[in-house]
């Protein structure tokens, strides 16, 4: 299935399906296609809106995790997209779910993370990424994953043309150093809607640990492991992953949102 990728006000976005809204954000170095499995299994029930984050381009003085909140809140602002919605978030992707849930709580019904920054979280495997280092790269991808394999060239090419860009390079450092700055164990209480974690339980960016403390400090929260599988759930286990998130979602249908 290939993506259609719509374009309005200076937005890049994903819509498909019709009926009540999934929101999708992807990571750090993601992109619309990391969700193409969960667009193909949902569109039939549901619309499906993933907005492309501007992390390579946006201004340097709002890359940051907040700058970030702020453009979701333009997104579906501008391109009409009627909450309450369920949001889901991969890696820096659930991080910014967290905060715009916080800042918008009459907005979201339901949260889906997976792999998501917010406690901790080692983005580069320790390292922040080398402009011009094919291997270093090909390396930090593949560390994603717990399957190498997963880590096509085609993907590794991907985010080395993007490491390859000094302007770009400043933006992800700036964002992944917000996100490791921004811990958000003292809030994550606040957030009452019902919430599912499912993570790979090979996951090395954000260990099995991080889940279980997300688990602990979200109230409303329920956590499934994947195994034999990384940082990218929906990427590298998407059947698992989607039998999953339907049974979610179809549980959790009729609860409406609490007061807040």
């Amino acid at each position: 299935m290939e993506l259609q990728i719509k374009e309005h006000n200076g937005y890049q976005y994903i819509d498909e399906g019709t009926g009540d809204v999934l929101l999708l954000l992807h990571g750090l170095f993601g992109a619309l296609s990391n969700w193409q499995e969960v667009v193909a299994t949902f569109r039939e029930q549901y619309r499906v809106v993933i907005p492309l984050l501007p992390i390579y381009d946006m201004p340097l003085l709002s890359a940051d995790v907040p700058g970030l909140v702020k453009f979701v809140e333009r997104f579906v602002a501008e391109v009409a997209v009627p909450g309450p919605y369920t949001v889901l978030g991969n890696s820096l992707g659930g991080h910014i779910a967290l905060v715009y849930t916080l800042r918008n709580p009459r907005q979201v019904s339901r949260l889906v993370l997976t792999g998501s920054s917010g406690l901790f979280e080692d983005s580069m495997g320790g390292s922040f990424p080398k402009r011009g280092n094919y291997g270093f790269v090909q390396e930090r991808v593949a560390y994603t994953f717990y399957d190498p394999a997963v880590a096509t060239k085609e993907l590794v090419d991907e985010v080395f043309s993007i490491t390859n860009s000094n302007a770009k390079c400043l933006r992800i450092i700036n964002i992944a150093r917000s996100a490791q700055r921004h811990n958000m164990a003292r809030d994550l209480g606040k957030i009452r809607v019902p919430t599912l974690l499912i993570w790979g339980l090979n996951d090395t960016i954000t260990p099995p640990l991080v889940a279980h403390e997300f688990n602990r400090l979200l109230p409303q929260s329920e956590l499934y492991f994947l195994d034999h599988c990384g940082h990218a759930p929906m990427m590298e286990r998407p059947g698992p992953f989607n039998a999953r998130l339907q049974q979610f979602l179809r549980r959790t249908a009729s609860q409406p949102v609490a007061a807040r």
